[in-house]
């Protein structure tokens, strides 16, 4: 599969370009990217071409990768599933409902294949261990909590120059991870309400179509010191917690990468594509909406 990268920033350079000049089963072509002097420097870095025009790469690729903001991601997904692009996304795919759904449409339409890089659901120990928590089942509550300091006092995070997550917070940037573990295995979410913390946090209540109930609390403003992400389920199996990650984004994006051959070569949806990424996108405007209104915001 040949593959070409849309994006330049920090995310492309220390994750994207690195998997996917690494990746076996791939081939890299090249980099578009808003900043042409960026794409330049990204493509001779890996020694791939640098594209000034975004449809040249499209028409020289079967896939693309993309390391967008959100609000940028749908048009140029939209217009690589039109020139038959496989997609690989990141999280959230947009920031507006109908954005999400325009996207998910194209992929269904021009019949590609898409994944959604939810980091944990392709790590080496979390993607089997909610496998194996979702065929148990049973489950009563859980809770994902998201507690990161990219915008924290003394924080020396490369993600901080990042206009969308200042602007969003943390219910856009880690609530699709949160909503990404706790949905396969308690099932989809009928209803969401959300509350404001301190700066950018919100707190989140949804209940699930099969009864259960789950909390999120995201932060991309929690001190240092009381950073940290996790994740507990409560049933009649017991109290169990998500394993820690061990490993960074690079090995998970290579499992992506290989979940995105997978689907393209089978023709079968992975569970994470652009159709789950719509469905994420609708329960957080759910609780965008919540925090407006000050209630429960039906979401199915």
């Amino acid at each position: 599969m040949r593959i070409g990268l849309l994006g330049t920033g920090p995310w492309a350079e220390r994750v994207h370009a690195p998997v996917l000049a690494e990746h076996p089963g791939i081939e890299f072509v090249g980099v578009w990217g808003r900043r042409p002097a960026a794409a330049e420097s990204l493509a001779e870095a890996h020694g791939v071409h640098a594209y000034p025009d975004v449809d040249a790469l499209l028409a020289d690729v079967d896939a693309v990768s993309i390391a967008l903001p959100p609000g940028v991601q749908p048009d140029l997904a939209v217009r690589a599933a039109e020139a038959g692009c496989h997609l690989l996304l990141d999280k959230p795919v947009a920031l507006t409902v109908p954005d999400a759904r325009r996207l998910a449409a194209a992929v269904a339409r021009h019949e590609v294949a898409s994944v959604v890089f939810f980091t944990v659901r392709f790590g080496g120990e979390q993607g089997p261990w909610l496998e194996k928590q979702a065929a148990v089942g049973g489950w009563f509550t859980g809770r994902s909590d998201w507690l990161g300091s990219v915008f924290a006092p003394g924080s020396s995070s490369p993600y901080a120059a990042s206009p969308w997550r200042e602007e969003k917070g943390a219910l856009w940037d880690v609530g699709p991870h949160a909503l990404s573990v706790l949905l396969p295995v308690l099932g989809d979410a009928t209803l969401v309400t959300a509350a404001a913390g301190p700066r950018d946090t919100v707190h989140l209540v949804l209940r699930h179509e099969g009864g259960a109930s789950s909390t999120l609390a995201l932060s991309l403003t929690a001190p240092v010191e009381a950073g940290g992400t996790g994740m507990e389920l409560r049933g009649s199996a017991g109290v169990v917690h998500l394993p820690e990650r061990g490993e960074g984004p690079v090995r998970a994006l290579h499992r992506a990468v290989d979940a995105l051959l997978d689907s393209a070569r089978t023709g079968t949806p992975h569970p994470c594509d652009a159709a789950f990424g719509l469905r994420v996108v609708e329960i957080l405007a759910g609780a965008e909406q919540s925090l407006a209104t000050g209630g429960p915001v039906d979401v199915r």
